[in-house]
């Protein structure tokens, strides 16, 4: 398991990221969903990981991740606060967007738990959780050499 990590950890990452991104302008671009103030920031952290991955993914270059980890822990967050704010009404109060839309419209409420930050937050998490796996699998594997 640790060599699929080791070699591919980075093209999961980097696939990811490219879905999440296609995925937001799809939202916002087809189905015409306007972005709110958390959505944007949302996107600054992800969107850039398209190119950054793809490159370090071509190159095989894991020195990116000590660079990445934090960006995507940090959108994650950003995903996260957007998520309670949807969800925990009384969280509302708090909600940074106060000109444009809300950040707490759902436009989309599938199950009753998956909203537009949720699939950012599960996306940040996926890339923390590829990213970590493949930073311990090359340590090891430069540990044992």
């Amino acid at each position: 398991m640790s060599q699929i990590f080791q070699r591919f950890g980075l093209y999961f990452a980097w696939i990811v990221s490219m879905v999440a991104t296609f995925g937001s302008l799809y939202f916002s671009e087809v189905a015409g969903f306007v972005p709110c103030t958390l959505c944007w920031y949302q996107r600054i952290f992800m969107y850039p990981f398209v190119i950054l991955l793809g490159i370090a993914s071509y190159r095989s270059d894991v020195r990116i991740i000590p660079y990445a980890l934090p960006l995507s822990i940090i959108g994650g967050s950003i995903s996260l606060y957007h998520y309670l704010i949807q969800k925990v009404p009384a969280l509302a109060v708090l909600e940074p967007c106060r000109v444009g839309v809300p950040c707490s419209k759902d436009y989309i409420d599938w199950f009753g738990f998956i909203t537009i930050p949720f699939l950012a937050l599960v996306a940040f998490i996926l890339i923390t959780l590829f990213l970590w796996l493949c930073f311990k699998a090359n340590r090891s594997v430069n540990k044992a050499k």
